[in-house]
């Protein structure tokens, strides 16, 4: 009998700091395995900060072995820089994963927060605890930690979609 069981890497990606949340899935049920962010130093050159936040994921990636990944959309802010800077992290928690030949989807944060909280306009309050209702072993230190695992919450109740191509996106194929 083959098992549904699928990991899922749920990635917050941020210059400063990297949220990540891994889970197993089985389609109906949720585990918590583990979850962390990865620092950049914000005295080092921005290559060099990216490099860490890659080796970062790469690391985890290699500790924890998901199938999937999930990335959050980048937002797009007033200050052209700061998002500039976030879109060059993203690529390192989107180049991570596909290096490793996971399969990768991406999630606006209006729908990451919609699945987990119900709302699209969630507070961080609001993520983090119902993170606490639906993976009652998740224990994380920051935001970024939940919102990763959200994130990957989010890949979870939407992969099947995503699969059949329900959602107007193309399905994705088999690696």
């Amino acid at each position: 009998m083959k098992s549904n069981l699928v990991r899922i890497i749920g990635i917050d990606p941020g210059l400063r700091r990297t949220g990540w949340g891994v889970i197993d899935s089985d389609g109906v049920r949720l585990s918590y395995v583990a979850s962390g962010h990865i620092t950049s130093s914000g005295e080092d050159d921005l290559a060099y900060r990216l490099k860490e936040l890659y080796d970062g994921l790469v690391g985890v990636i290699a500790s924890y072995r998901p199938a999937e990944a999930a990335v959050e959309e980048t937002f797009v802010n007033e200050n052209a820089r700061a998002t500039l800077k976030l879109g060059q992290a993203r690529g390192m928690a989107l180049l991570a994963p596909a290096m490793k030949g996971l399969r990768i989807a991406e999630y606006p944060p209006n729908l990451v927060k919609k699945t987990v909280v119900g709302a699209g306009h969630a507070e961080k309050r609001q993520i983090q605890a119902m993170i606490g209702f639906l993976l009652p072993k998740a224990r994380f230190d920051s935001a970024d930690e939940a919102d990763a695992l959200a994130i990957a919450i989010c890949h979870s109740s939407h992969r099947g979609i995503r699969q059949l191509g329900i959602d107007g996106r193309q399905p994705e194929t088999t690696s």
